[in-house]
């Protein structure tokens, strides 16, 4: 599955797809938000939750760039 595939699916087969195939890779923590990091096929997706809500608010998919780079330990 290709980056452009995935964001062709409806977003219910989007989740489906990312949790049952996709392979949890690290995760990272702010004030107000957790965000965990997939590796599905050749992208990576992000997913944040809310705490306070305890619900998922919003996911982004990307092969490279800033977003992956707030992934780097230096």
């Amino acid at each position: 599955m290709t980056l452009y595939e995935f964001k062709l699916l409806p977003e219910q087969e989007q989740y489906r797809t990312l949790f049952n195939q996709g392979e949890f890779i690290t995760y990272r923590l702010e004030s107000k938000a957790r965000f965990a990091l997939y590796a599905l096929e050749k992208f990576f997706v992000e997913v944040e939750y809310d705490p306070k809500s305890n619900k998922i608010v919003n996911k982004v998919s990307f092969v490279s760039g800033k977003k992956l780079d707030l992934y780097s330990y230096k």
